[in-house]
């Protein structure tokens, strides 16, 4: 592994491999030799990255993304930040606009764990936890220009969406700008609003959605509209038909 020379507010080391199974799975193997808490290994190519849903696969093209993992350490799991998901989510897409001013006010965080822009994911997050100890996974395209025929119309990149020309060097470059607002947002205690902040970017608020409850495929359909976040990051929605907002914690957004 190549120690990257850029700057981490967490004070720890930031790898770089050119190719790995998934970035995730080597936050595991540094933990247990004894990394400290905010050690992030990025990565050139994932062959298995990996997404909430077991069998979504992270599909990337080499160094035209950002992908990487953050390893986070916690003396109890209580101590965990609540909501890391949706927090992480926020503080990506305030970094995406840092990094690409002209797409201010565009990123959106859809819940539970991806990133948008004009209604075509940009980045997808991935938390697990071991006890104490929290990866944070994070994939974000780019300076891609072509996606495969069945992502065409669900998928986007920094390049696409600004016209921008952008290099490989730019990836650690926004890199940067993703650990000074995670650490803002989880390290600082100046963003305990995160809740109001997270909402004013949550996509489809007030919208009506369908939403499939628990388990992928699970069958469990709820038609309503979204009013925002609970306080551990569930998702409130008002089914049709009913006046109070029930609060979900698994499931996936399906839109009409």
């Amino acid at each position: 592994m190549r120690n990257l020379k850029i700057r981490n507010p967490f004070n720890a080391n930031v790898y770089h491999e050119e190719t790995v199974t998934s970035t995730m799975d080597v936050s595991r193997v540094i933990a247990e030799a004894g990394e400290q808490h905010g050690t992030v290994i990025t990565a050139d190519f994932q062959e298995a990255g990996r997404g909430r849903i077991r069998d979504r696969a992270w599909q990337m093209e080499k160094k035209m993304s950002l992908a990487f993992t953050i390893l986070l350490r916690y003396p109890r799991v209580q101590e965990i930040p609540p909501a890391i998901t949706l927090r992480t989510g926020l503080a990506v897409s305030l970094a995406i606009e840092d990094f690409a001013p002209s797409l201010h006010g565009s990123v959106m965080v859809k819940w539970p764990n991806d990133i948008v822009i004009y209604s075509k994911k940009i980045s997808g997050i991935l938390c697990e936890a071991d006890d104490g100890n929290v990866h944070i996974g994070i994939g974000i395209n780019i300076a891609q220009r072509e996606f495969p025929a069945h992502l065409r119309e669900k998928a986007t990149s920094i390049a696409l969406a600004t016209g921008m020309e952008i290099t490989q060097d730019a990836r650690f470059l926004l890199l940067e700008k993703i650990l000074e607002r995670l650490y803002c947002e989880l390290e600082t205690g100046e963003n305990e609003n995160w809740k109001f902040r997270m909402e004013q970017r949550l996509y489809k608020k007030d919208e009506r959605v369908i939403f499939m409850e628990g388990a992928a495929n699970s069958g469990k359909k709820v038609e309503g509209r979204i009013n925002g976040i609970g306080p551990n990051g569930e998702l409130l929605i008002t089914p049709d038909g009913e006046k109070e907002p029930r609060s979900f914690i698994t499931g996936e957004l399906i839109f009409f």
